[in-house]
């Protein structure tokens, strides 16, 4: 246990981040009805009844006067598409409004847009809290939309997934010569990618399609002119193997055109095979879309964070198929 004689500032923020906590921006007018805008995960909710909230301010920052003189300020909860925001109201020396158009609000303290919540305050009363001051709000007006949060944990930026209050199913005991149970990585994402993909097939069936057609045609529709080999290097681990005859049956349809340079064959799209893989992914996004519905868009986007760092970790060195050529 940590004494207060023997406080480490350094470490003693460390605990503190362990608290996972929002991220706003509190806005306001300076003396000269300039706007002044500052990143703080310091609010929190007061009372109810009257509708309060509070903030702190280091007596150190250059807003301090702006934010002490003002009786209006709103604080805006961002979303997780607001990161690059807070990293600029984050920052000294650089006109943090440029470029943005704001909202109409009750008072002429500025009003982002986009947010997650935005609540517009009036100062009831503020105080000192140590080398802070602490500023209390009587909420005059609201509003929040359905957009995720930016999250802030531990020195980074993070985005929030919905825990049930109970498991969504507890799988029954393994017998005890097996310890294979639902909750195995590789059994929940093989179900969730053959749930897909079995959804997927119905959808290609319109036009006569397979999965394999299916990946050959996004890939040449990202990044054409490839060789056989390319082809496969993008699509192997799969365990999809691009041959000749199937690339000449997609020539017979003309999604594809197979032209001969020197000892190679190089495949490049047609513009029937952009229109129908175009049309294929834009199924592919309409059955995210509705994934989207169903376990909401703040979810998804953790679930596509999460996936991205399984991707890179897992990763046995395949190509890049968006990097620039």
């Amino acid at each position: 246990m940590t004494s207060q004689a023997s406080f480490d500032p350094q470490a003693f923020r460390a605990a503190l981040g362990t608290f996972t906590t929002g991220v706003t921006i509190i806005t306001t007018r300076g003396p000269d009805g300039a706007p002044v805008g500052v990143t703080a995960n310091s609010f929190n909710s007061v009372s109810l009844n009257p509708p309060l909230v509070l903030w702190s301010l280091a007596k150190s920052a250059r807003s301090l006067e702006a934010f002490s003189n003002h009786q209006h300020w709103n604080v805006h909860v961002l979303s997780a598409a607001q990161e690059g925001l807070s990293g600029r109201f984050a920052s000294p020396g650089e006109d943090k409004f440029a470029g943005i158009e704001l909202d109409e609000g009750i008072s002429d303290a500025p009003l982002l847009p986009g947010c997650t919540a935005r609540f517009q305050c009036r100062t009831a009363f503020s105080y000192e809290g140590g080398d802070h001051v602490i500023f209390v709000g009587e909420v005059h007006s609201y509003d929040r939309s359905p957009e995720p949060p930016l999250v802030y944990q531990a020195g980074q930026y993070a985005v929030a997934a919905r825990k049930p209050r109970t498991e969504l199913r507890l799988a029954a005991p393994p017998p005890p010569e097996c310890s294979y149970t639902e909750d195995l990585l590789g059994y929940l994402l093989g179900r969730a990618h053959y749930q897909m993909l079995h959804a997927l097939r119905r959808m290609l069936a319109g036009d006569a399609l397979d999965e394999a057609n299916f990946f050959l045609l996004s890939v040449l529709c990202i990044r054409d002119d490839l060789t056989l080999d390319e082809l496969n290097a993008f699509v192997s681990y799969t365990g999809i193997e691009a041959t000749a005859e199937m690339m000449a049956q997609l020539e017979g349809r003309r999604f594809v055109a197979c032209e001969r340079r020197g000892r190679q064959n190089r495949y490049v799209l047609t513009a029937d095979g952009r229109e129908v893989a175009l049309r294929q992914i834009a199924l592919a996004k309409a059955q995210e879309d509705n994934l989207a519905d169903k376990l909401g868009v703040g979810d998804v986007m953790a679930l596509k964070l999460m996936l991205k760092r399984l991707v890179a970790a897992t990763d046995p060195g395949l190509p890049d198929l968006w990097a620039p050529r």
